[in-house]
């Protein structure tokens, strides 16, 4: 199969798998949502995380990877686990760089772990991408093949895929057009936006104004300006340079 084909399909996969995972974990186990409510994480509008999704597709190939020169048959898996977290971490550490230095905003926020790199990546989330990576080695890794025998011989599900693509793409535009606006603020301001702190002061203030709160669009501010909310969850959402 194409190689590109694959990686597209795992991307699909990942990215809805891995928001799955994100509003599972926020709603029953985050420290961050004392009030157990229903969260929808990540920084675009849609239910994917591309994380994830990258995240899925490096699993797939660091699994061809050959450590058969370890001759301990669990010391290899355990070398093999340790190279998938720190190849994620790497890459949850270039995404979180780019968003902080390209578009002044921090999607999250490690800084109250011990050995955090700029509030970016830290051991203790390290540890859990090491567990994810052996969850996959185990669960999902023996089945993509099967997938993907299954998905060439139902090509139908292609319009599936392409109208994910489709979605995904207008959501990219939408939630940037966002981002922009945070980024001027933030730019005008000389500080970082906490985005997570920022989706949930806004819909904090929804709650206090008796308006509606979205779970799809944490970002409606409704009848408010969306400049003034920025002002008003300054002291909740940012962090000075």
């Amino acid at each position: 199969m194409n190689f590109f084909l694959v990686l597209t399909f795992l991307f699909f996969t990942g990215s809805l798998i891995g928001w799955g995972i994100e509003v599972l974990w926020r709603r029953f186990f985050s420290k961050n949502n004392p009030e157990r409510k229903w969260l929808n994480p990540g920084f675009l509008t849609g239910p994917y995380l591309p994380l994830y999704g990258i995240s899925l597709c490096v699993l797939f190939v660091l699994s061809f990877i050959n450590v058969s020169f370890i001759e301990t048959e669990w010391l290899q898996k355990l070398v093999l686990f340790m190279l998938m977290a720190l190849c994620i971490t790497a890459v949850e550490y270039i995404a979180g760089l780019i968003f902080i230095k390209g578009m002044k905003i921090k999607l999250w926020d490690y800084s109250h772990c011990w050995g955090n790199i700029k509030g970016i990546i830290c051991p203790q989330y390290s540890f859990y991408w090491g567990i994810l990576s052996a969850l996959y080695y185990f669960l999902v890794h023996p089945q993509i093949l099967d997938w993907l025998y299954w998905f060439t011989n139902h090509l139908s599900f292609c319009l599936v895929i392409g109208f994910f693509y489709g979605v995904f793409t207008m959501d990219l535009c939408y939630t940037f057009q966002i981002s922009t606006k945070i980024r001027t603020f933030a730019a005008e301001q000389q500080i970082e936006v906490r985005y997570e702190n920022l989706k949930a002061a806004i819909q904090k203030k929804n709650e206090e104004l008796q308006e509606r709160r979205h779970f799809i669009f944490q970002f409606h501010t409704g009848t408010r300006n969306f400049s003034e909310s920025l002002k008003d969850a300054i002291a909740h959402t940012t962090q000075k340079k």
